[in-house]
């Protein structure tokens, strides 16, 4: 290897343990409040600006949890879903890409000792695009990780990004769903027609209810069929 090859290793090392460092030390969360009350302010631009925060937070394994509920509470049930779910279907699209074809090496250390992830690589390879559908219903997989650990496995991308796509969406509906129910009764303490508001507010969160019960008996069938797919030993 010559000095400029390490040169450049060099860097690229130094600079990505100071974004580990910054993700470690700083107060996260706090800036993502900051950031969510910010992108409320912009108007019809706070679409595209979240759409690219999200993805940013997906790629750098940040916690999308909050963003995902804020998404609910700023823009609403259906504007919020779909901005999460096209952002995190593309944050995870990315991930996959570069876990595929430029950070290979470092991800296989991440995953070498996961017997999770050595069942899922090889259910894969007998089920391909089911398994991702699967482990998207089922909140036992970690998201960040599984987007770069799929661009080690044999899945296609386009089989992958569908399937991750669909597979998605009654989390992120419902966690969504909490977000705009959340954001309801904030206004709610600020209406000028508490009782119209307070009607609607009621049906708000019997939708939020039933939702609920919905995602939980999805990612009950997830759970079963992710069983009968695995063979024990994998499990």
């Amino acid at each position: 290897m010559n000095i400029k090859v390490k040169k450049k290793w060099f860097v690229l090392t130094a600079f990505a343990l100071a974004i580990l460092g910054a993700l470690m030390f700083l107060p996260i969360e706090s800036y993502t409040k900051v950031t969510l009350d910010w992108v409320e302010g912009l108007g019809y631009w706070g679409y595209f600006v979240f759409f690219l925060i999200y993805v940013l937070f997906t790629v750098l394994f940040l916690p999308g949890f909050i963003l995902t509920v804020g998404a609910g509470a700023i823009f609403n049930l259906w504007g919020g879903f779909i901005t999460v779910s096209l952002a995190s279907t593309m944050g995870a699209s990315l991930a996959f890409l570069i876990g595929r074809f430029f950070a290979r090496r470092a991800i296989e250390k991440k995953i070498a000792d996961s017997r999770k992830f050595t069942a899922i690589d090889n259910a894969v390879g007998r089920e391909g695009w089911k398994i991702v559908f699967l482990t998207r219903l089922s909140p036992v997989f970690p998201f960040n990780l599984l987007n770069y650990a799929y661009g080690l496995t044999r899945v296609k991308f386009s089989h992958y990004v569908l399937s991750s796509w669909v597979g998605m969406m009654p989390g992120t509906l419902l966690y969504v769903y909490i977000g705009a129910v959340a954001g309801d009764i904030a206004r709610l303490a600020l209406a000028e027609q508490p009782e119209t508001d307070a009607l609607q507010m009621a049906f708000r969160i019997i939708g939020l209810i039933a939702t609920i019960i919905v995602t939980l008996y999805v990612t009950r069938i997830a759970r079963n069929a992710l069983r009968e797919e695995m063979p024990k030993t994998d499990q």
